[in-house]
């Protein structure tokens, strides 16, 4: 099967869904997000039968679009977070419809379940993309898409506001890409990867300044989509006032997309030793500064939407400290395998969020008092989530911390790997934060009723759980995959 195949049959599923919106009456739009499901996991399905060979490597979209190992695990996270993402927007349709002014019931919901379908075909793009030009093409497809999910609840002051200032620094980060990019052309000739790597050793030591400096701004841009430190400002704000779904989806597909172009970009540049001996050190400090700033910025948080926005700064700092270890031989399957980790374990949280929210009203982290009795099926999916995102042996994080770690030793970032493990201990404080509420404080309403989950939701949550724990046990079967 050839590999553009996937990214054709998201975009025409997505055209299929926007129709059978454009054409249904009033009433529950399930049906769409139900066709976007299937639809996705067909094409995750189709992910393991795709032959790379089967592109034509004379083509002319081979010079933009690659097929690789890489490439292909990227888009199944996509795919998979898509998938959750729709999951998760069922359950929260109520307050998609408390948010829009509307005359029929149901309008909008449609668009909310379908836009994430052409979200994903740009992360997907973006996993294969191995030229500067396809890179912004389909980085723009993403963020733009964004920018109507944060701000889709219109009657939601907090909401808007998220939009604005996501709107606002997305364009001024893409001012940035935009710069780099052409300081590296002006130097290289070449906006395409392979080239550009070609190149670099054949040019002269003096425009290195140059290079660097275009280097400096796609890093600028890069760090403000994967949420690295000074450029993570925007990050609480936005999280918090963006519909959960949309959150949760942000902090892990567009982070994920966003490693992966910065380490296609980072291994181009990292051949010259000239410029490998400023950028890695470079790496290596944004890596401390984000895991310091993410992790110490989590603790007095008492909303738990707020707390892992800042969380999720935490988690990108670990990943760029595995990024700053890239000569290790194992650091690529590291990166990729805590993406994956990190992934399925803040889906969790945040799909245990939404329902819990839609039942107590709120998301703060004592509207989780009692839900240990209150339901613990729920209970349990939000502990084994938070020990995972903690780093808590036999689970996926803990194997993911573990592998970042043993990476970074051997690269002999001792300083970065003694961080790590003080700001891992601080994260055990603020996530078991979240424990206690459950099973150790009475609820605010004693006398409230057993909080009533959907039977998708409950095989997603399962499903879950159940990868956690069998990533954290028996990693190898993943492990052999990304090798």
């Amino acid at each position: 099967m050839n590999p553009l195949y996937l990214e054709v049959s998201v975009v025409v599923l997505g055209i299929v869904m926007l129709m059978a919106e454009a054409f249904s009456g009033a009433g529950s739009r399930r049906g769409i997000a139900g066709l976007g499901i299937l639809g996705l996991l067909a094409v995750l399905a189709a992910t393991f039968f795709v032959n790379p060979a089967a592109m034509d490597a004379a083509a002319p979209y081979a010079r933009f679009y690659s097929a690789d190992l890489l490439a292909i695990f990227l888009k199944q996270l996509s795919l998979l977070a898509t998938i959750i993402f729709l999951v998760m927007a069922l359950e929260y349709a109520p307050t998609v419809e408390a948010n829009l002014p509307s005359e029929r019931r149901g309008a909008g919901l449609g668009e909310f379940y379908t836009i994430p379908v052409f979200t994903c075909a740009g992360l997907m793009w973006m996993a294969s993309a191995k030229d500067f030009v396809m890179i912004f093409v389909s980085l723009e497809l993403v963020t733009i898409s964004f920018y109507i999910l944060v701000s889709y609840l219109r009657r939601n002051r907090d909401s808007l506001e998220a939009g604005t200032k996501y709107l606002v620094l997305g364009a001024l980060s893409t001012g940035f890409l935009v710069y780099g990019i052409t300081w590296i052309f002006g130097v290289t000739g070449h906006t395409n990867l392979p080239e550009i790597a070609r190149a670099l050793p054949t040019l002269d030591h003096a425009v290195a300044p140059a290079l660097l400096f275009g280097f400096g701004l796609v890093l600028i841009a890069l760090g403000f989509k994967i949420a690295a430190a000074p450029f993570q400002f925007w990050v609480p704000d936005v999280y918090q006032g963006a519909p959960t779904p949309v959150t949760a989806f942000l902090s892990t597909a567009s982070k994920a997309a966003g490693f992966i172009v910065l380490l296609r970009v980072f291994q181009t540049f990292v051949i010259v030793p000239e410029l490998q001996a400023k950028i890695l050190p470079l790496v290596a400090v944004l890596a401390g500064a984000t895991m310091v700033f993410g992790n110490l910025a989590a603790i007095p948080q008492s909303n738990l939407k707020r707390l892992l926005a800042y969380s999720s700064i935490g988690h990108a700092g670990y990943l760029l400290l595995g990024v700053a270890s890239i000569g290790a031989p194992f650091a690529g399957i590291a990166i990729l395998f805590y993406l994956g980790a990190y992934l399925l374990m803040t889906m969790l949280a945040f799909l245990v969020m939404i329902v819990v929210a839609k039942a107590t009203g709120g998301d703060d982290i004592s509207d989780f008092a009692g839900l240990g009795r209150r339901a613990p099926h729920l209970a349990f999916g939000m502990l084994l989530a938070m020990l995972s995102l903690a780093g808590l042996p036999l689970t996926a994080g803990f194997l993911g911390k573990l592998f970042i770690f043993e990476c970074a030793f051997r690269q002999e970032h001792y300083l970065l790997v003694a961080l790590g493990v003080v700001t891992v201990a601080a994260g055990f404080y603020y996530y078991l934060k979240v424990v206690r509420a459950m099973y150790w404080q009475q609820p605010a309403d004693p006398g409230a009723p057993e909080i009533e989950v959907g039977g998708l939701a409950k095989i997603t949550i399962a499903t879950l759980c159940a990868l956690i724990i069998w990533l954290g046990v028996y990693p190898a079967p993943l492990l052999a995959l990304l090798r």
